[in-house]
């Protein structure tokens, strides 16, 4: 039997080292994105991180003293360790009184409604998940070079109290807690909950100002249908957000949408009001950032804010298996959390994450692309100025 071993011709020698350094093209760490975010972070302070570890100590009693660690506190307090402690999202302090809000940048509200749902229920736990695997994320952002700790302030206002069995009841809760939190001059980043809920959230905003809103919508379904099952269910919302005399039709973008889950009766309205329409196919011929030009040029045309509302289900189910309307041949996450941030470098109002649904989750993986939209949001928002600019359209604050 013959071998190579006995004719090496039939083998090829390794490259040389030289040979291998030059196959490739020469590589400069200095102009690579990742050295230059590694020079940026020098420039982020930590004085919060400090003062986070102070209070951990003052109220949580100093570590045993076999702990070397001296900022460790015997009861946990703050983001460390991400395994313990209560969880509210990001470890974010908690307001109890809600007429604190108005002290932070922006405050996280938790929607527990899936009262709209008309297939698969379980969003109501949807605040709940985002909350818990929000534990795994620290503040900071290596490529944004963003820390939130330190260059904006972020609270838990906790959940509104919604009524399971209303529909209208509960959609009055939530337009009554949002505009508190608006009007106070934080920005609401609502962790939903159905998608029925995206009326109420923006008429909540809305009812604070007297400027025009565009909506940025990603999602695979059109919900713009009128009636579901007699109601004003997950697949109605923007009908009757566009009804707002503030909110018109003509500035709502919806992006991602197609498959076999779009009523024809959405469809119709989509004709009758003159909304934009960006399938995936769309997004696929013209590119992530040319789809956000568009969006951006539409939702923002005469508009003086948007409003961004994010159905998980937008993405891929391969990605997100927890939510209530799967659908295959949507977006990989990094092309959304790309376009998320196109999106939000312009300027926000308010964000919401809706169809997190955890009882159908796997791993906590779609709560956690939850979490990452609005961590992206935040901290583009941050990155580019931008946050707190929705702040100059509130021309009507509420008082309760």
């Amino acid at each position: 039997m013959h071998s190579f071993h006995r004719f090496p011709h039939h083998r090829r020698a390794a490259p040389s080292r030289d040979e291998r350094r030059f196959h490739h093209p020469s590589y400069e760490k200095l102009n690579a994105r990742g050295w230059g975010a590694a020079q940026a972070e020098a420039k982020i302070g930590d004085k919060r991180w400090k003062e986070e570890v102070a209070r951990g100590l003052k109220h949580g009693l100093t570590a045993a003293d076999s702990i070397g660690d001296r900022s460790i506190s015997t009861f946990a307090r703050g983001e460390l360790p991400h395994f313990a402690g209560i969880n509210t999202f990001l470890k974010a302090p908690y307001v109890e009184d809600v007429h604190e809000v108005g002290k932070y940048d922006a405050a996280i509200v938790g929607v527990p409604f899936d009262g709209g749902t008309t297939y698969r229920p379980g969003t109501r736990f949807g605040p709940q998940g985002m909350r818990r695997i929000s534990a795994l994320y620290t503040p900071y952002n290596y490529e944004l070079g963003v820390d939130l700790r330190e260059q904006m302030t972020l609270c838990d206002a906790g959940d509104v109290f919604t009524i399971p069995a209303n529909l209208e009841k509960s959609f009055d809760q939530i337009s009554r807690a949002v505009s508190h939190v608006f009007s106070s001059g934080a920005m609401p980043v609502i962790l939903g909950g159905d998608h029925s809920i995206g009326f109420p959230t923006v008429r909540g905003i809305a009812q604070c100002t007297s400027k025009r809103i565009g909506i940025v919508h990603f999602d695979r379904h059109a919900d713009i249908q009128e009636k579901d099952l007699d109601e004003r269910m997950l697949t109605t919302p923007w009908y009757h957000a566009t009804n707002l005399p503030n909110v018109p039709a003509v500035n709502l973008v919806q992006i991602g949408i197609g498959g076999w889950q779009v009523p024809r009766e959405a469809v119709a309205q989509i004709r009758a009001r003159n909304t934009n329409v960006l399938t995936m196919r769309d997004v696929e011929e013209l590119g992530i950032d040319k789809t956000a030009e568009i969006a951006l040029e539409l939702a923002w045309k005469n508009a003086d804010a948007v409003y961004m509302s994010f159905d998980i289900d937008c993405v891929d189910c391969g990605f997100v298996p927890g939510t209530g309307w799967p659908e295959p041949g949507g977006f990989l996450p990094r092309e959304v959390l790309r376009l998320v941030g196109l999106v939000a470098a312009e300027g926000l109002c308010g964000i919401e994450v809706v169809e997190v649904s955890p009882p159908y989750d796997t791993s906590d993986i779609t709560s956690l692309l939850g979490v990452r939209v609005i961590v992206d949001a935040l901290g583009t928002l941050v990155a580019y100025g931008k946050l707190g600019a929705h702040r100059g359209i509130i021309d009507k604050p509420v008082r309760y």
